[in-house]
């Protein structure tokens, strides 16, 4: 990522249009080179998917997938196909398009699990949009695993990127308007900020996947919603 500063710099709560549109391919074709080894919050939500996915036959679709690293995580017989701003390595199974230009989808295809993860601090004001469009890309019996910063965390840190700035209970507000939200939960603790890095802290995070009392709004770097199809 980009510098960071406290949230307030620059950046109002609840997004910002102009910065969602500066930064484009130019900047992302670099930024994802970042991702190429998988980090702590892609191991977890891997970790996740696989669960869910229980070994059955499974499409699932990584929005703002970078360079396909969750695909390495999967087991089992899951079909991965990825979209991105950015794509290093093109393949059958991967989609360069701008999805806040256009809406996010791949050849009308329904998955049985939606993944974004680090996607929805970059979306400005186009958050609404484009959950009610991965909400129309599940199947009846789909599942979306979301990730979204915690802004309210002690140590409160904000990208240049960033351009939907808002606090935790107005996500999942947002979330609720398009899904079920079925679970709702800190991907991490860590009281200086940033994904964990010790070996010994990451495996204790991998595990915890509640809410702590007292300790998770101050301490949680990022959450992670489990979301289901709303029912008629």
């Amino acid at each position: 990522m980009m510098s960071s500063g406290s949230v307030g710099g620059g950046i109002a709560p609840g997004g910002d249009q102009g910065t969602a549109e500066r930064y484009k391919r130019d900047f992302w074709i670099q930024e994802n080179l970042k991702h190429a080894v998988p980090h702590y919050r892609l191991q977890k939500v891997a970790r996740v998917a696989n669960r869910i996915a229980r070994g059955r036959e499974c499409d699932l679709l990584d929005v703002g997938c970078g360079p396909a690293t969750l695909q390495r995580l999967l087991t089992g017989d899951m079909r991965y196909f990825g979209i991105d701003m950015a794509i290093h390595e093109p393949a059958p199974n991967l989609r360069e398009a701008d999805f806040l230009e256009s809406p996010i989808g791949f050849d009308g295809r329904r998955f049985g699990i939606v993944v974004a993860q680090g996607v929805f601090e970059y979306v400005g004001e186009f958050q609404d949009e484009k959950l009610a469009e991965i909400a129309g890309l599940l199947s009846q019996d789909g599942t979306f695993i979301v990730s979204y910063t915690n802004f309210g965390h002690r140590s409160k840190q904000l990208f240049e990127a960033f351009s939907n700035v808002r606090p935790l209970s107005e996500f999942r507000q947002g979330l609720a308007r398009h899904f079920r939200v079925d679970r709702f939960f800190p991907a991490s603790h860590n009281p200086s900020g940033g994904q964990p890095a010790r070996k010994l802290v990451k495996a204790v995070n991998m595990h915890v996947n509640r809410n702590i009392p007292l300790l998770s709004t101050r301490f949680a770097v990022e959450y992670l919603a489990i979301c289901s199809p709303r029912r008629p």
